[in-house]
């Protein structure tokens, strides 16, 4: 598999800490969505959106906790494109601490949909040759 094109760091804040002093559950989530609206906005589906009022909608997600994370403290959150279909994609995401240890891993799926209509609609041929520029590889319809 290639590697992770798109990193964000990220500062890990004292509010996201649970009862046992390590960064609860919702703030990994929390660092997905800005790990996903990052690669959205590099990519220009925000953009895009902005325009035409198509753009991506998550359908699911799912986080495997591997490691706690503590304040204070600094992580790089990780993305890449695992899948493009028709109507959806799939981002991989890898959230790493201060060490460059694993700490989370993360999958999530979106749809490309048309706000107009209400409905899902294919994926741009654009964002294909975008995402294909931006981790050095080819994404075919």
């Amino acid at each position: 598999m290639p590697e992770f094109p798109v990193k964000l760091p990220l500062r890990i804040d004292w509010s996201e800490l649970d009862l046992f002093g390590h960064v609860n559950n919702v703030a990994y989530f929390k660092y997905l969505q800005a790990s996903r609206v990052n690669y959205w906005e590099i990519s220009g589906l925000q953009a895009t959106f902005a325009e035409t009022k198509i753009g991506p909608i998550l359908l699911s997600t799912g986080c495997q906790f591997l490691k706690p994370l503590y304040y204070p403290g600094n992580i790089i959150v990780e993305a890449r494109i695992e899948f493009i279909k028709n109507t959806s994609f799939g981002l991989h995401h890898r959230i790493l601490n201060e060490q460059n240890e694993l700490a989370a891993e993360a999958h999530d799926v979106i749809v490309t949909f048309d706000f107009n209509k209400q409905q899902k609609t294919p994926v741009s041929d654009l964002f294909r040759i975008t995402a294909g520029i931006i981790e050095g590889r080819t994404f075919e319809k």
